[in-house]
C-alpha cells in the first residue's frame, strides 16, 4: 500500500490588529496533539489532507477562505488549517521547538515580518531567491524587503498592514504634513479644548518601537547599510531628531495623559471619546470611530492621512504583516514552494484578504481603487519600511524599548540611550 502523503504544516503569526472590519463566524474544529499540543484547533478539508496550514487564532475565517480556494483548485493537495495560540511569542516558540528538535512537523512557516533574518541565519528556512522575478513589481516593496536577509529572499509576502495619522476635522482644517506641525497644532488645540493633543502606541512594548522607528525613518534615518553588515543608526541626526521630538512632545504637553502606558485600543478609545486632537493607529479603528459598531463621539468629525515627515522628507510608516517561508526540514519542499508563491501572487487568493479587510501585499489589489481607505492604505504601504528582519531583532527591539522609552520620559540620558541602541543594532546583525 502506498504511504499516505506527509502533512505539511504552515504557521503564520502577526503582531498587529489587521482587520479594517470585523470578520464573523467560526470554524469547525477538532483537537490536534501536534507541536502546538492542546492549543491547536484544526479544520477538516473535504478530502484527505496533503498538508496543514497552522496559523494564529486571529483572523481565522479569512485564512480559511484562502485554504478553501486552494482546496478547490488543488483537489490532490488538500490543505488542513490548524490554528495555534493567538500570541506571536507562543507561535514563534512552537516553530522553534519543532525546528530545534528536528521533528519537522512544519514545512511552511508564515513568519512575522521581523523574523526572516533570525530564521534564515539559523538555517531554519530555505532560500526562495528563485522567485524574485515573480514578486518584484507584483508585491509591496516593503513586504519584499521584509522577506529577505542580506539581499536574499527567504520568504514570500502574504499579508500586510500600515498605520494612519487620525485627526479631528472639527478642530483641524487639514492633515499636518510634518511632525513639527503635529506638535504645534496639537498643543494649541489641546489647550483650547482641554483634551489631549496626541494619542498612540506609547507603552513600553513593540508598538513604541513602531512609533519611534516611524519618526526615525521620517527624519531620513536608516538602521543598517545596504549589505546589512553594519549599523548606521547614529549616522546623521535622524536618531536624535526622532528622540528629541518625543522628549519635546512629552515636556511640552502634546502627549495625552497616560500616553506612556497606551496600547492601540487605549488610544482608540480616547480618540473615539473626543479626548484627543491627533492619533496614530492602524486601520481597524475606522469603523469604530465611524460609529458602525458602537457609539462614537467623533462620528463625522475625524479623518485620516498618511503619516507626516520631517524637513521635506515624506512620512514613513512601519510595515506589519506575514510572510510565508519553507522550512529546511520539509520533506516536500516543491509543494511548499508552490503554495507560498500562490499565496503571494494569485489574484483570487490575495483578493480574499482584501475582501475580508486584511491588507494584501499584491500591488494590483490597490490599483484603480475608489474607496478612500484602500486608496490611502495602498499609498501608505507602498512607501512603508519593514522593521529590520535581522537575526537578533528580538534583542534590538528590547534595547529600543528599554533605552529610548525611559529616555523620552526624562529617566535616562538621551545620548547614552541612543548609543546603547546603536550597539544593540550592530549585535543584532550577528544574531546576538
Amino acid at each position: 500500500m502506498a504511504k499516505p502523503p506527509r502533512k505539511i504544516h504552515i504557521l503564520t503569526s502577526g503582531i498587529f490588529a489587521t482587520a479594517l472590519l470585523a470578520a464573523c463566524g467560526s470554524p469547525t474544529t477538532t483537537g490536534d496533539e501536534g507541536a502546538g499540543g492542546d492549543d491547536v484547533e484544526t479544520t477538516e478539508p473535504s478530502g484527505d489532507a496533503a498538508f496543514t496550514w497552522a496559523i494564529t487564532g486571529a483572523d481565522k475565517e479569512i485564512h480559511e477562505k484562502v485554504a478553501d480556494l486552494w482546496n478547490e483548485e488543488n483537489p490532490d493537495k488538500q490543505v488542513e488549517v490548524a490554528f495555534l495560540a493567538p500570541t506571536a511569542d507562543e507561535q514563534r516558540q512552537a516553530m522553534f521547538q519543532d525546528l530545534q528538535s528536528g521533528a519537522g512537523e512544519f514545512d511552511v512557516l508564515a513568519l512575522d515580518v521581523v523574523w526572516t533574518g533570525e530564521f534564515a541565519d539559523n538555517e531554519y528556512i530555505t532560500s526562495l531567491e528563485e522567485f524574485r522575478d515573480d514578486v518584484e513589481g507584483e508585491n509591496l516593496p516593503g513586504a519584499i524587503n521584509s522577506s529577505q536577509w542580506q539581499n536574499e529572499l527567504f520568504a514570500l509576502p502574504y499579508s500586510s498592514n500600515g498605520g494612519f495619522l487620525y485627526y479631528r476635522t472639527d478642530l483641524v482644517d487639514e492633515a499636518p504634513e510634518t511632525w513639527d506641525e503635529v506638535m504645534e497644532v496639537g498643543i494649541e488645540k489641546a489647550d483650547e479644548e482641554g483634551i489631549g493633543g496626541f494619542v498612540g502606541l506609547g507603552d513600553q512594548y513593540e508598538g513604541f518601537v513602531v512609533n519611534y522607528l516611524q519618526l526615525f525613518w521620517s527624519a531620513g534615518g536608516e538602521l543598517f547599510d545596504e549589505a546589512q553588515e553594519n549599523s548606521t543608526f547614529l549616522e546623521g541626526d535622524a536618531a536624535e531628531r526622532a528622540l528629541d521630538w518625543l522628549i519635546d512632545a512629552n515636556e511640552n504637553g502634546l502627549l495625552a495623559k497616560g500616553f506612556d502606558s497606551m496600547v492601540e485600543d487605549d488610544a482608540r478609545a480616547l480618540f473615539q471619546a473626543g479626548d484627543a486632537v491627533f492619533m496614530h493607529n492602524w486601520p481597524y479603528a475606522i469603523p469604530l470611530l465611524e460609529g458602525e459598531e458602537e457609539e462614537s463621539d467623533v462620528e463625522g468629525k475625524f479623518d485620516y492621512a498618511p503619516l507626516p515627515g520631517f524637513d521635506g522628507n515624506d512620512g514613513v510608516g512601519a510595515l506589519g504583516g506575514l510572510n510565508n517561508a519553507v522550512s529546511a526540514l520539509s520533506e516536500n519542499p516543491d509543494v511548499a514552494k508552490e503554495f507560498v508563491l500562490w499565496a503571494a501572487t494569485d489574484p483570487d487568493a490575495q483578493g480574499i484578504l482584501k475582501s475580508s479587510s486584511l491588507p494584501p501585499t499584491q500591488l494590483s489589489q490597490y490599483e484603480g481603487e475608489e474607496d478612500q481607505t484602500w486608496q490611502m492604505l495602498g499609498e501608505v504601504l507602498e512607501n512603508a519600511e519593514a522593521r529590520p528582519a535581522v537575526p537578533g531583532y528580538n534583542s534590538l527591539t528590547l534595547a529600543i524599548q528599554e533605552n529610548l522609552h525611559p529616555a523620552y520620559l526624562g529617566e535616562k540620558d538621551p545620548q547614552e540611550a541612543l548609543e546603547a541602541v546603536d550597539e544593540a543594532a550592530q549585535k543584532a546583525l550577528q544574531g546576538e
